[in-house]
C-alpha cells in the first residue's frame, strides 16, 4: 500500500504528533464512507492492530491503513491554507481528486 504526504502536511502532522501525550501514537487515514467509485476520509492518531498496515513515507510519518481497503492504497495528505485551512484527503489513484 501506498500513501503521499505533502510538505505542509507533514509540517503540521509533526507538530502534532512530536507532542508528548502522542508518543507511541501513529497517523491513522480512514475511510469515512464511500459510495459509488470514491470515498470520503479521516485522519486519527492511534496505536496498530489487527488487519493494519504500517505505510513509511517519504516525509518521515509512519500512516496506519486498512490492509486491503482499495480506498486506502494510493491516498495523498495535504494540508490547504486557502481557501479554508486544513487537510484535504484524496486518493488519486481512484481518481478521486477533492470534494464534490
Amino acid at each position: 500500500m501506498k500513501c503521499k504526504i505533502t510538505r505542509n502536511a507533514a509540517k503540521v502532522l509533526r507538530k502534532e504528533l512530536d507532542k508528548p501525550e502522542n508518543e507511541g501514537l501513529k497517523l491513522r487515514v480512514f475511510v469515512t464512507h464511500s459510495h459509488g467509485d470514491h470515498a470520503h476520509y479521516g485522519l486519527d492518531l492511534d496505536k496498530p492492530g489487527d488487519g493494519d498496515e504500517i505505510v513509511s513515507t517519504d516525509k518521515g510519518i509512519d500512516v496506519l491503513l486498512k490492509s486491503g481497503d482499495e480506498f486506502l492504497d494510493g491516498v495523498m495528505i495535504d494540508y490547504l491554507y486557502f481557501p479554508q485551512e486544513g487537510f484535504v484527503i484524496t486518493n488519486p489513484s481512484k481518481g478521486n481528486h477533492g470534494d464534490h
